[in-house]
């Protein structure tokens, strides 16, 4: 059994940067206790102390490579540990392997399976017993306008994993919404962050139009937004220019939108 405490809390995974940690800002402004987890302590740390001075509330601070495979059932248990129960989870932890499939080695795509799928899965498997016996929670899965639109050459499995979030996330929430769950797949698009230079492709796509671009406070001020508001999409795509492209890319022919892609695709992928 888990203390009652006076704040939910929300676990946010790849916390420690860009959109996981603009989500501990504007959760913990909401008066969320956190539990943060990354890999980069010392950036997590920062966060947690920043958050507790500015907003009063309790975050703690787990340490974790996502791409062991220990590491969910460890990070649940920590929550635990403190006595809490998740209410709110925020799947965010993700990166990209640049060039093409062939060029990589197995176990570098194994690993991303197992951050950008098999933890997405696991966690929200380990948390839903205590939401539902809640009666409610919260659960975000960051995926991408990559997941909607034909897959690109180059980074070959992130569409497709970003795809996969989509149709877990809205299963999951036609299993959860009689109990309470809230369940969303976010589907950003461009979004100014650290993480095309840690994929290294700050080159490439600094040279697209800064329309397609975001800021990650917008990004997730619309995911809660749409999360708190009753009724909406699973899917939720912030920008409008976002949300242009991925009704243009179902509207279209399958055949076109697919020519297209294959045309652009390096000017946002690497190909090399």
């Amino acid at each position: 059994m888990t203390a009652t405490h006076p704040r939910p809390l929300a676990l946010i995974t790849g916390a420690s940067a860009g959109i996981g940690a603009e989500f501990a800002r504007q959760l913990a402004a909401g008066g969320h206790d956190l539990a943060l987890t990354a890999r980069r302590a010392d950036r997590l740390q920062a966060l947690a102390d920043e958050l507790n001075a500015a907003h009063g509330i309790h975050c703690q601070t787990i340490s974790a490579d996502l791409s062991e495979p220990q590491a969910p059932q460890s990070v649940v248990e920590a929550v635990a540990a403190g006595g809490r129960r998740v209410d709110v989870l925020i799947n965010n932890a993700g990166y990209a392997i640049a060039g093409h499939y062939h060029t990589t080695d197995w176990p570098q795509q194994a690993r991303f399976l197992q951050v950008m799928v098999n933890v997405v899965c696991e966690l929200s498997h380990r948390v839903l017993p205590g939401m539902r016996e809640a009666g409610g929670g919260k659960i975000v899965n960051v995926a991408s306008l990559a997941g909607i639109v034909p897959g690109s050459a180059g980074h070959t499995l992130y569409a497709a994993s970003k795809a996969f979030l989509i149709k877990f996330s809205e299963s999951l929430a036609m299993e959860s919404a009689a109990r309470g769950i809230r369940v969303q797949a976010l589907c950003p698009g461009f979004t100014y962050s650290e993480f095309h230079d840690v994929v290294g492709t700050r080159d490439i796509v600094s040279k697209l139009p800064s329309w397609m671009w975001m800021q990650a406070e917008e990004v997730v001020a619309y995911s809660l937004e749409q999360l708190n508001q009753p009724g909406s999409p699973v899917m939720a795509v912030p920008g409008r220019a976002n949300r242009m492209i991925a009704a243009l890319s179902r509207k279209l022919p399958y055949g076109s939108a697919y020519r297209l892609v294959e045309r652009r695709s390096g000017d946002f992928r690497r190909q090399d």
